[in-house]
């Protein structure tokens, strides 16, 4: 393939990366996470279109889930023993694809071909047609109801794997979300985990300008949740409160991860425009330049 960028410059090996190791160790997570924030700045850049500031706000979480805590196999995208992970916030899909590329399961090539007419990666993840998709997400507030049902399915079927379903702060505007909310904590589903990107800003500003949902952490706790706060880009921390979930019995965990939006690029963090912004040519330079 060779396909061109938005900004003309040619996007074949945009994506190129060394050999890396299938088991990663602490350490070298956060250089992970950099390749994924510069996988998602030259898809978004390639494609003319994305959400920036809230792919780069969930790095560190899809880090810690699929390179430490979830239990997957990209050579089998549905095995049927393999924990679900699923995107309820469908708007940042450049952080799914460049975590599923990372993980094996497409070639890294492809995630140049982001919203392009018959590729697998569209602008919101479609179930059926990416690999490793669980979810078609875009309706917001629907994510967490979804993983309701994959969790009772798994107690049905008496199958041991676990649900991790991460929402945005701004859709926890939606109503259907405490619905949600009340409904995991009846039926005490202790195998689902909901992670809640918290960066304070959703499509037209400040999420306290616009619906103020504080005090979360206690909102949850009301709701029947076991709720844990962390520096959501702190991979260890994220990853030290997934392994706290997994010991919980008879009710179901939150992780309200404390993050930025726009998350290693300046010029974006913090900035509600880059919600749905694309950089143009020259700030496609200056982010890429600055996850060197």
């Amino acid at each position: 393939m060779n396909h061109k960028a938005a900004n003309g410059l040619p996007a074949s090996g945009l994506f190129a990366s060394p050999q890396l190791p299938k088991n990663y160790s602490f350490a070298e997570l956060p250089g992970l996470a950099k390749k994924i924030r510069r996988d998602i700045i030259t898809m978004i850049g390639t494609a003319g279109s994305g959400h920036p500031g809230g792919s780069l706000s969930a790095v560190e979480i899809l880090t810690a889930l699929y390179f430490n805590v979830l239990k997957h196999n990209p050579a089998d995208p549905r095995w049927a023993d393999r924990d679900r992970f699923i995107l309820s916030k469908g708007h940042a899909a450049p952080v799914l694809y460049a975590a599923l590329a990372a993980s094996g399961y497409l070639p890294e090539a492809e995630l140049c071909t982001i919203r392009k007419i018959d590729s697998r990666l569209q602008g919101h993840p479609e179930c059926g047609l990416t690999p490793g998709v669980e979810m078609s997400g875009g309706a917001l507030g629907q994510g967490l109801s979804f993983g309701i049902g994959v969790s009772l399915a798994a107690r049905l079927y008496k199958k041991d794997y676990r649900t991790y379903v991460l929402l945005g702060d701004g859709e926890c505007d939606e109503g259907q979300v405490w619905e949600a909310a009340m409904a995991a904590a009846h039926f005490k589903l202790d195998k689902l985990t909901a992670i809640i990107d918290h960066n304070g800003i959703q499509l037209d500003g400040w999420n306290k300008d616009i619906m103020g949902i504080e005090p979360l952490e206690q909102k949850w706790q009301s709701f029947g949740w076991n709720a844990i706060e962390v520096d959501g880009h702190d991979v260890v921390q994220v990853i030290e409160a997934l392994k706290k979930a997994q010991k919980v019995t008879g009710q179901p965990s939150v992780i309200i991860a404390r993050t930025v939006k726009g998350k290693g690029v300046s010029f974006m963090e913090n900035n509600p425009e880059f919600h749905g912004k694309v950089p143009n040519a020259e700030e496609l330079k200056i982010a890429l330049k600055e996850l060197e």
